[in-house]
């Protein structure tokens, strides 16, 4: 087995126990205990900060599966392609739960520092989700 399909074995075994099951603790063998987590806004989460929010997000959305459509890696660099689905069953964010389906579709591009990702870059549209909830409307006409 090459270097690369190791890492997006890791990855994607990581991604499984982490975002599907809750298991976030798994995070520790494949983050950098320096690693940084950057948004298309620009916000940066800790490690503590990223499994806290996923365990917000199960807890919101305890059916939540996310799937790793693709993991491309090239040397020191992974890009993950992923799509995730569940039902609204408790409050997120401070909106009530709605009881919705909601899915959401995204890319994460990671950067390995030795064995461990040590930062990733997270593009996804909150807009999706946003709408899913109903809290706004996009593309109708007023």
């Amino acid at each position: 087995m090459s270097d690369n399909d190791t890492r997006r074995n890791r990855i994607n075994d990581a991604w499984v126990a982490a975002w599907d099951r809750g298991e976030v603790d798994v995070l520790d063998t494949l983050l950098s205990t320096d690693y940084q987590r950057i948004s298309g806004t620009g916000t940066a989460q800790g490690l503590t900060e990223f499994k806290a929010s996923i365990v917000a997000t199960r807890s919101a959305f305890p059916d939540l599966i996310t799937v790793v459509d693709e993991i491309v890696v090239e040397g020191d660099n992974a890009a993950i392609r992923w799509h995730s689905t569940g039902s609204h069953e408790h409050s997120f964010l401070g909106v009530p739960a709605t009881r919705r389906q909601v899915n959401v579709s995204g890319a994460t591009f990671a950067r390995f520092d030795g064995d461990s990702i040590s930062e990733e870059f997270v593009t996804w549209d909150p807009r999706t989700l946003l709408t899913a909830l109903g809290i706004i409307s996009v593309g109708q006409d007023s």
